[in-house]
């Protein structure tokens, strides 16, 4: 039995998911089943390519809908998780049992793991400790903001590496490790300690360079990371250098695409008011109600910089 298993690409609770389901999966259905891992990313255009589903089942966890009749299983927990009024409807008619959307869930990992026990009677109690920081980190569930950026725990480091790694390689093989071992068994592999010494001193800088470029104006933080080849960063260093800011507003170009970020400080003292995913629909992104993003095509500086001064002065509100 050949399985394709989409996920979100360069996101911990996206790798996870991906290990998690693929685990569950094998145990309950196919045994000795043969998994291939492609990861997906939001982007400018977010169709899917349906020449990809060539598995003898193909599965999407941990990220948006598609109603291609080859999807044989879905698991996601973002509010924007329909493209389309239509693909809404079609996931209400489906009949399979084989799709779930539950927007309440911190992480799509904790909501397959409670899914398969619950309708499925599947445990892994060996996968606990990936159940637990999937939903730590995607829920931003951390104790403070310290703890998110120094990255103690190594659930962190794997973070910034699963983040950070080029192409699709390096996240695939945490994937499989992700299956049978512990985090630090997967932090302590050559492989991940060579990528992650090269990502870490990038986040130092990456640092340095918020706390320089970034303005806060009535609770809102916004920063422009336009000409320092910063593609990602941890999204609690704003609420790390700036802890009484509620929100943040951020632009990020990479390769193929420009990336507007919205985020609240989940230690905010004034508690945020602003659902950003709806505000994140509107411009063609999404997201949850506490963190959302939006994707314009690479290059689109111009465009981006016009909708983030629009987010700004709507969160200021």
């Amino acid at each position: 039995m050949q399985i394709r298993v989409f996920y979100h690409d360069h996101c911990f609770d996206g790798a996870a998911s991906a290990a998690y389901f693929s685990r569950f999966i094998e145990a309950r259905f196919h045994p000795g089943a043969e998994f291939t891992f492609t990861g997906l990313a939001h982007g400018p255009s977010q169709y899917f390519d349906d020449s990809l589903f060539d598995g003898e089942e193909n599965a999407i966890v941990d990220f948006k809908y598609s109603p291609h009749p080859r999807i044989t299983w879905w698991f996601d927990h973002h509010q924007s998780a329909f493209l389309t009024p239509e693909d809404a409807e079609h996931f209400q008619r489906n009949r399979s049992g084989n799709k779930f959307y539950d927007p309440t869930y911190k992480s799509c990992t904790l909501f397959i793991s409670t899914v398969a026990r619950e309708r499925f009677g599947y445990q892994a109690p060996d996968l606990a400790q990936l159940v637990h920081w999937a939903n730590i980190i995607d829920g931003a569930l951390y104790s403070d903001a310290r703890t998110a950026v120094e990255l103690g725990a190594p659930a962190m480091p794997l973070t910034l590496v699963i983040e950070g790694a080029k192409g699709p390689g390096a996240v695939q093989r945490i994937i499989g490790w992700m299956r049978h071992r512990t985090l630090e068994e997967i932090m302590a592999e050559p492989e991940i300690q060579e990528i992650y010494k090269p990502l870490y001193e990038s986040h130092l800088a990456s640092v340095e360079v918020i706390r320089h470029r970034a303005v806060q104006d009535n609770g809102v933080l916004f920063f422009d990371l336009t000409g320092y080849e910063i593609e990602g960063y941890n999204k609690f260093i704003p609420y790390y250098l700036f802890p009484e800011c509620t929100y943040t507003v951020s632009i990020s170009p990479s390769s193929f695409r420009t990336k507007i970020s919205v985020g609240s400080n989940p230690w905010a003292p004034h508690e945020p008011r602003h659902n950003l995913a709806t505000i994140c629909e509107r411009y063609g992104g999404g997201g949850h109600p506490r963190v959302g993003a939006i994707s314009l095509p690479p290059g689109e500086l111009e465009r981006a910089r016009r909708t983030a001064s629009e987010i700004v002065e709507e969160l200021k509100r």
